[in-house]
């Protein structure tokens, strides 16, 4: 995969995804993103990877949006660009992604990091949704995701005058994990990462699924989904080998079938 915007490596186990225009603070533009999700979606589909990291640098995960690719569009014109279309590719994506943020996740970068399924952040880190001052409000999910992390009257007052919260505030409203130093941060992830990866993979994917279900149905139609799918692991090889290993006091040994 060669790509400019973005770094991409594989570990056992795992890929780590950096952005990469140290430059502009990681600011999200329409080449970023392209290659973002083409990297991820690659990487969903390599049985090599059961887990996939994504960071930036110790300055930005990422600033926010490249505000001179928008800052003269009018509103027909970014109704055909449909610039958020590409952000629903990664709600698709089935492996656990996370998002390792050192010091600015502003804006498109927390919206960013908040479409991961898990956030560890370093102690530097800083995380906002500063649109306002530029006359417009979050629109790749800021104000859903933020709202459904930390509640109603944390984000209206993020959202509605721009400021920013620390990280060990973000881990308190429950937007972050854990909070480590920055020197820890990639490893922190790694070790998470790796030990994600160490689990049967389909039960992973459809875990990852029914967690994700609950924000988008009843908690009635929530069970009825997460029985499905608990129902479904019975048809793989991987429930076999854990119950079994489990009986015989062994360590499993996974084939993600």
């Amino acid at each position: 995969m060669n790509f400019s915007s973005i770094i991409v490596a594989k570990e056992t186990g795992y890929a780590l995804i950096q952005l990469n225009r140290p430059d502009a603070l990681n600011a999200i533009n329409h080449k970023l993103m392209k290659e973002l999700i083409e990297a991820l979606e690659d990487l969903d589909d390599d049985g090599d990877v059961r887990c996939i990291i994504l960071t930036g640098n110790e300055k930005a995960f990422a600033a926010g949006a490249d505000v001179k690719e928008m800052a003269a569009a009018m509103t027909v014109e970014m109704m055909q660009r449909d610039e958020f279309a590409r952000w629903n590719h990664i709600r698709r994506i089935k492996k656990p992604i996370i998002a390792a943020v050192d010091g600015f996740a502003l804006g498109g970068g927390c919206e960013l990091a908040m479409a991961c399924d898990i956030i560890i952040a370093s102690e530097s880190a800083k995380f906002g949704q500063p649109e306002i001052n530029l006359g417009v409000i979050p629109g790749a999910g800021g104000t859903q995701r933020l709202t459904r992390a930390i509640g109603k009257y944390k984000s209206m007052e993020m959202i509605l005058t721009g400021a920013m919260i620390t990280a060990k505030e973000a881990e308190r409203r429950g937007l972050v994990v854990r909070v480590v130093p920055s020197a820890d941060l990639l490893n922190e992830a790694k070790t998470l990462a790796a030990l994600i990866a160490s689990k049967p993979p389909l039960a992973v994917r459809l875990a990852k699924e029914a967690i994700l279900k609950s924000f988008e149905t009843t908690f009635e139609q929530g069970l009825e989904f997460e029985r499905k799918n608990f129902y479904m692991l019975f048809a793989s090889e991987d429930q076999k080998e854990g119950m079994k290993a489990f009986v015989e006091k062994r360590k499993p040994k996974w084939k993600g079938r």
